[in-house]
């Protein structure tokens, strides 16, 4: 299985590029570039009256980090009609390294005591990469989605990266631009954290803060890292503003 060494993951994204893998066995990843990017504009996000009645009513109790590898290993499960994913074993366990390293994230969606869905993905800077939703009730990844646009909005983001457009993300804004277009994107969101290099010390104030939502939205100090609970009314509030 081939080895996949986290600061090389970060450098390929703040390029760009990610990995994928042919499937969940395959033993090795390819690096990918889409011509055309999909980007969900922070606050072109399309909350349906449906949707948004399903967060305000709390039918979900919605988390971020407390649950990563679980959401992980959902996302690469095979489904009737998905027999294989791109999640490798090599994928998923640099992710789990990069999460300890505090660059990815995931947002979960309990009924109860049981993970019904939740994605998960990577921040660097004010980008946010997501890789992969699952869901396994009714709307539980569309409320993990807009639970993750609303965090993003609280936190000074600008750049969400949806990778490739599919029918069902338009649904929600999503739009594809040009490779070209996407880098200029991508290269605002990261100036002054990555500029010499993943890892190099920029302005505090150039990365997003992922967990800003927390420490408006509730009880909590700034060195909290795991997030409980924000409430659906909260949520849908951040995503009718616009800046």
């Amino acid at each position: 299985m081939e080895m996949l060494d986290p600061k090389l993951v970060l450098g390929a994204y703040s390029v760009g590029v990610f990995p994928m893998a042919d499937d969940r066995n395959a033993d090795s990843v390819y690096w990918v570039e889409p011509r055309r990017r999909a980007i969900l504009p922070l606050d072109g996000f399309r909350l349906s009256r449906s949707l948004k009645k399903r967060i305000v009513s709390d039918r979900f109790r919605v988390t971020v980090d407390t649950a990563f590898e679980q959401v992980v290993q959902l996302c690469a499960e095979s489904v009737e009609g998905r027999p294989d994913t791109w999640i490798n074993a090599g994928i998923e366990r640099v992710f789990l390294t990069l999460h300890a390293m505090g660059f990815a994230h995931s947002v979960e969606c309990w009924d109860g005591d049981r993970l019904v869905g939740g994605l998960y993905g990577l921040a660097l800077g004010r980008a946010f990469f997501g890789e992969s939703m699952v869901s396994r009730a009714t709307d539980a990844s569309k409320v993990a989605l807009a639970a993750l646009v609303a965090r993003l909005k609280a936190g000074g983001f600008t750049l969400l990266d949806c990778q490739f457009q599919t029918a069902h993300l338009a649904t929600f804004g999503t739009i594809e631009i040009a490779r070209a277009d996407y880098v200029a994107l991508l290269s605002a969101a990261i100036d002054g954290v990555v500029g010499g290099g993943v890892g190099a010390s920029g302005s505090a104030s150039a990365a997003g803060d992922f967990f800003a939502l927390d420490r408006v939205a509730g009880p909590g100090s700034e060195a909290d890292t795991v997030s409980g609970p924000v409430a659906g009314k909260v949520i849908a509030q951040l995503l009718l503003q616009t800046s």
